[in-house]
């Protein structure tokens, strides 16, 4: 018997109820492990479906669906002579379960439902689905009439077993039960489970992907093992994007491991592995499990009689983007994955020449850059995408700033209050990345400004009609751009308001934040900033230097002897920074007025006294409350930072509050009180000191 072992994960770019393209992805992607030797192949969770399938849970037609596709899967010759993990939903005694379906050559060997079930965060799982309650408990599972006649059984085991092949023996884990603390790898490694393996549905944030990664090399360092590890890709029909990083280890290092970003559909991962490996690194740390669990055997080896002469996967170093570089890659990979499945012909962006403008523009030449090298590496389902986007089966695109021409346009939407500098940093950087730039728009109104006299309302109002213009504009630009020029389709438009924007709610509801998507939406003006300075360096945009160098500003009320006098964190009453403070702690702490007031008075102390930061938190949870409503209609945005505001699902709020906040804030008024009483005694107390030393 051999002891050398081939096993493969991949990431798939699968699209909820895409039932066609996903049965074809993983079709794929046992094909290529295949031919690679393996013997094992794990895939994503709910990976038939699609995991982004939301209510669609719900409905009969998704379970219906799910088994005519396993039905195709263990029909095809692709699946022979391989083990499939699969990942859909079943429903069991009338209960929906988030499960692994494992099958070999037209036999369902074990079907493994989920224990631990992810509800924080972006995840609802317990809306849908309900957890396996019973550990180490296997039961009887009733299949369907049409896998019956396929499959020739009538019942198959269900529940949280593990499967023993000839030569190892495999148990499963699926995406959240990895980050718990009662993990079930820990009591399968000390049952002598010798390969653990998790199908993941695990979406991309900022500074993320060293915790998924430690987590795995930890699971196999206490007590040895394989951990295969297999993610979604791609944009699958939200906000989301799913950032694959599929991985082996084997004994807490990592032997092979796939991209975190790229345009392929289908990516598959393998290693070749030795279980004495396994054996001897846990000869010496493991005793006897008393609580062994049901294995289900199987008449099959997962390695070759002679495989002496196969060499094994050594560690790799993993190298982790930077935060500036998952700007780049993720939201351009999310947009295009949007814009091909949208059936549109490119995206329009109101190019104002600020930093969160100028960020979405670079994420859509970092995206053009993407393309051009996807087709240079020879992808042909980049190519064909490309081609039916711009209409033309004969394009090839290859230089990035060309493509930009053909996928984006840019308008400057100028008004009678914007400056002539906003106007050439937007006119040089729409050149340097080689999109259409179109003709300014001026926006003339009768209202006076505060400025020239008018009152507050007038001037809001002003404000509020030139945003709101803009955004009218925008899709007027996005419908008629292309037909003007006699070309087929329509353009996506883009929005362009950060995460702390969005928080205090700091821009006109239905203005030119109104888009169809926003890859900007999750992303704060700090790292934006960072952002920039990073393009600066790998796209040698010189353009944003002006950029970077310019207060943010609107832009909406008048020049004073043609500068600028309006900025936002004149307008918000707080900086950029503090915003992005208060988001984590309001967020991420989940901090309301008071505690919040306790805690930035010690970390803020060298800044601001304590009636500062009174006044300061006390301002911001009026706007927070007063702007609430903003955030049911904002548009969908790309995820990427934990203290989104985003009401669609990740902070789920009231938007109607009572902005007095009364009881709070005299909770904050009291400890200012206290604070200042403090403050006195101690002055007395200093004087008094010094007093009686000037005495002595």
């Amino acid at each position: 018997m051999g002891r050398k072992v081939t096993l493969a994960t991949c990431s798939l770019n699968q699209w909820a109820l895409d039932f066609e393209g996903n049965l074809t992805r993983i079709l794929k992607s046992i094909e290529i492990a295949k031919q690679r030797g393996a013997k094992y192949r794990l895939g994503p969770e709910l990976e038939i479906c699609g995991y982004g399938c939301a209510d669609h849970f719900y409905e009969s037609d998704t379970l219906l669906h799910c088994f005519q596709v396993l039905k195709s899967l263990l029909e095809s010759p692709l699946t022979q002579d391989i083990i499939c993990d699969v990942g859909m939903p079943v429903m069991h005694h009338n209960v929906r379960y988030n499960c692994r379906v494992i099958f070999l050559n037209k036999k369902i060997l074990l079907i493994r439902p989920k224990m631990l079930l992810a509800n924080y965060g972006n995840n609802r799982e317990f809306r849908w689905f309900s957890p396996w309650s019973r550990p180490r408990y296997v039961e009887e599972y009733f299949l369907p009439r049409m896998i019956q006649d396929l499959t020739g059984q009538t019942t198959v085991p269900f529940g949280d077993g593990v499967l023993s092949t000839k030569d190892t023996c495999l148990g499963s884990e699926i995406c959240a039960e990895l980050w718990n603390p009662r993990s079930p790898h820990v009591d399968m490694g000390l049952d002598g489970i010798e390969i653990f393996t998790n199908s993941s549905a695990s979406y991309h944030e900022l500074r993320k992907a060293d915790h998924r990664v430690n987590l795995i090399k930890s699971a196999t360092t206490k007590s040895g093992g394989i951990y295969l590890f297999a993610n979604q890709k791609g944009c699958d029909g939200d906000r989301l994007y799913y950032d694959g990083c599929a991985m082996i280890a084997i004994n807490g290092d990592i032997v092979a491991r796939g991209a975190q970003f790229s345009l392929e559909d289908v990516e598959v991962v393998t290693a070749t592995l030795d279980l004495e490996d396994v054996r001897s690194y846990r000869g010496e740390r493991l005793t006897k499990h008393h609580k062994p669990y049901t294995r289900i055997k199987t008449d099959f080896s997962l390695s070759d009689c002679d495989d002496r002469c196969l060499p094994t996967h050594q560690p790799v170093e993993w190298i982790f983007h930077t935060p500036e570089e998952e700007i780049s890659l993720g939201p351009a990979c999310w947009l295009w994955d949007y814009l091909r499945r949208s059936g549109q012909a490119g995206f329009l962006l109101p190019l104002s020449g600020g930093v969160d403008s100028s960020s979405t523009a670079c994420i859509v030449y970092s995206m053009c850059v993407q393309i051009c090298q996807a087709v240079k590496d020879g992808n042909s389902q980049v190519l064909e995408d490309v081609q039916r986007v711009v209409n033309d089966s004969s394009y090839r695109p290859e230089d990035p700033r060309e493509l930009c021409g053909h996928l984006f346009t840019t308008c400057y939407m100028a008004s009678e209050n914007s400056s002539e500098d906003t106007c050439n940093r937007a006119k040089d950087l729409a050149a340097q990345i080689g999109c259409i730039y179109l003709m300014e728009i001026t926006v003339k109104r009768w209202p006076q400004f505060r400025a020239k006299g008018g009152s507050a309302r007038e001037n809001l109002a002003l404000q509020n009609v030139q945003a709101r213009i803009r955004m009218i504009l925008a899709y007027l630009f996005a419908q008629l751009c292309l037909w003007a020029q006699g070309k087929p389709g329509g353009l996506l438009v883009l929005g362009s308001a950060n995460v702390d924007e969005s928080l205090t709610g700091y821009f006109t509801k239905y203005d030119c934040s109104s888009a169809d998507i926003n890859p900007i939406g999750g992303v704060s003006k700090m790292d934006l900033k960072c952002f920039l300075q990073y393009c600066v360096k790998s796209f040698q945009l010189t353009a944003l230097i002006g950029i970077l160098d310019a207060p943010p500003t609107a832009e909406l009320e008048p020049l004073t002897d043609g500068k600028v006098v309006q900025t936002d964190e004149a307008d918000m009453g707080m900086t950029y920074s503090e915003l992005s403070v208060i988001g984590r702690l309001r967020k991420i702490s989940k901090c309301g007025p008071y505690s919040m007031f306790c805690k930035l008075i010690h970390s803020w102390k060298e800044t601001f006294s304590p009636s500062q930061v009174a006044t300061k938190v006390k301002h911001f949870f009026r706007m927070y409350s007063i702007n609430r409503h903003k955030m049911t209609t904002v548009t969908p945005s790309y995820h990427a930072e934990n203290y989104s505001p985003d009401d669609n699902r990740f902070d789920l709020r009231p938007f109607l509050y009572n902005t007095q906040w009364a009881w709070q804030f005299r909770c904050i008024d009291n400890e200012v009180s206290i604070s200042l009483e403090l403050c006195i005694i101690i002055n007395i107390s200093t004087e008094i000191n010094m007093a009686l030393k000037v005495s002595k």
